[in-house]
């Protein structure tokens, strides 16, 4: 059983000396941590709670780190705090600063004075200023009449955002909403978002990228938008742009239409993201780049059926990830290859949301209910598993064959990085989120932790890539090296230089944070798709004694 005791958000600078010495021997030399934030540190504004965890942060050119950080709750206090926070690591003597939390009145349209309850997924940072993106559950904002004269009350989901210095509502569940429709759907004149999953892109200094869920005659659609903002509330009147959805946009080179898309990835002006034909087992589809513009030319990266760089020409992709790096050039991402799989034994988790946790150990959260929930290909022993601390888990098959990859954009070149074999174990990790059946409690319309869609075990690679100059880079993954090894790993590319541990489940908590306790351990850590910006790489982290 794992004790977490201390949880730090840390950042390093990656200097010209670290950069040269990724071609030596692995863990050396060491890097120098700063830390951003950990749970000594008072929350802000009102200091008077500790910090507690924090998602993966993400991190801007000059080293501003934008974060979602959590507090405990309980007497004399009253509920945890909740909210997203930035640093200036670039300035020794800066503070933490709250840009939005529990407490913040969610930005106009809003005449019930309603505020922000959580903030699903992790925040993104425009790559070159400070404007930050991120998604906002709530309680209803807009409360209006219909044509019969009775009342009504919209608006529990949105895309906030910051270009301007203050909050602004950049999209927002209030389409069907008079004085409001250029929230909608822009395909549609009488559809509304629904939801707006995973976690939106922002560049150009004002303009939010997304994906967006939407029905239309009670099938599920999804697509990817952007939408540039004005100083204006709700960001102006201007609708968002379509970029490709799974109603009409044809997956490039084929006759067939997208079966689903991933959320995005922008900067400098242009968008990255993978769609396929069927996201569980795709046959068609891959990776694409396009301009900011309405319905543009797409450009193919990576595809499925493609052949895998440095490997045998037999080998071709037939699975990529979504969670796909972007930082104007370079493109880091995941993929597979190869019938080949091997059977993984996934554990329900013991902290966060208890309604999942509930739905995952089959347990009968809804009252007065007689069916037996959770996955169907779900197993219970008898006795809990030593490590995990109970006794459900689901056994997926993955693949053997898994690499990380960066293409370059300009030299239209992908380049393998890592791959599963003598170095690494594996590079997926496993997360069960979404909304649990019956987990109401007032939580879909008051703002829960789900992102709208239907609870499931989901599994993502995390990689990170910035440009170092010319055509050269610096990629930053996070690795299970072992049974019990987990680690962030960087290499430097072109090229067949080493690869660096960063840090790993064998590094002593004190080296990355002074203030974590004696004897500790690295016990669990994390990367996102923007944690490596210029010479600036941030992480999450969770120091204890396992």
């Amino acid at each position: 059983m794992k004790l977490r005791i201390f949880q730090t958000l840390c950042l390093v600078m990656v200097t010209a000396a670290v950069t040269t010495a990724v071609a030596e021997p692995r863990n050396a030399p060491d890097f120098d941590w700063a830390t951003v934030v950990n749970n000594n540190d008072l929350m802000p504004p009102l200091a008077v709670r500790n910090f507690n965890s924090y998602n993966q942060p993400s991190v801007n050119a000059a080293g501003l780190v934008v974060m979602r950080a959590r507090s405990r709750g309980g007497p004399p206090l009253g509920p945890p705090t909740h909210g997203i926070y930035t640093r200036d690591m670039a300035n020794s003597n800066s503070q933490v600063v709250m840009i939005l939390d529990r407490t913040t009145h969610v930005p106009q349209p809003n005449n019930l004075e309603t505020t922000f309850v959580e903030t699903p997924s992790f925040p993104r940072i425009d790559i070159n200023s400070s404007t930050i993106a991120t998604r906002g559950n709530h309680a209803p904002v807009h409360r209006y009449q219909l044509g019969d004269d009775s009342e009504t009350r919209a608006g529990t989901t949105g895309i906030y955002t910051n270009p301007y210095g203050g909050l602004i509502t950049g999209a927002a569940k209030l389409g069907h909403v008079p004085d409001y429709s250029f929230f909608g759907v822009p395909e549609f004149s009488d559809i509304v978002f629904e939801v707006f999953p995973g976690s939106p892109s922002v560049t150009n200094g004002s303009t939010i990228v997304f994906k967006g869920n939407y029905t239309v005659a009670d099938a599920s659609k999804t697509g990817v938008y952007f939408r540039n903002l004005m100083n204006e509330p709700g960001g102006g009147t201007s609708p968002a742009t379509m970029i490709a959805n799974n109603t009409d946009t044809l997956i490039p080179g084929t006759s067939t239409v997208f079966g689903s898309t991933a959320p995005p990835n922008a900067a400098r002006n242009r968008v990255v993201f993978a769609g396929f034909d069927n996201e569980d087992a795709p046959t068609l589809g891959g990776i694409y780049m396009a301009p900011l513009r309405f319905q543009p030319p797409l450009k193919t990266l990576v595809s499925i059926g493609g052949r895998v760089p440095g490997e045998s020409k037999k080998s071709l992709f037939n699975a990529l990830g979504e969670g796909i790096a972007f930082d104007g050039r370079f493109v880091g991402f995941w993929g597979a290859w190869g019938d080949e799989t091997k059977t993984l034994r996934i554990y329900c988790a013991e902290e966060g949301n208890k309604d999942r946790i509930d739905y995952c150990n089959q347990e009968l959260v809804c009252r007065g209910s007689d069916t037996k929930l959770g996955d169907p290909n779900s197993i219970c022993d008898d006795e809990s598993d030593p490590k995990f601390g109970n006794s459900c888990y689901v056994e997926k098959e993955i693949p053997v064959k898994q690499g990380i990859f960066v293409h370059d954009t300009r030299l239209q070149r992908t380049q393998m990085i890592a791959k599963t074999g003598s170095d690494f174990d594996d590079f997926l990790f496993w997360n069960y989120s979404g909304k649990a059946p019956c987990s109401g409690r007032g939580h879909a319309d008051e703002g829960g932790e789900d992102d709208g869609e239907q609870v499931r075990w989901r599994s993502s690679a995390f990689v990170a890539v910035a440009t170092r100059g010319g055509a050269s880079f610096n990629a930053a993954f996070k690795a299970l090296r072992s049974e019990h090894v987990v680690g962030i790993y960087l290499k430097k590319g072109p090229g067949k230089s080493r690869i660096l541990t960063v840090l790993d489940t064998t590094t002593h908590g004190q080296v990355v944070d002074p203030e974590a306790p004696a004897d500790s351990m690295v016990l669990e850590l994390g990367i996102e798709r923007e944690g490596l910006r210029g010479d600036w790489l941030a992480i999450n982290a969770s120091m204890g004694i396992d």
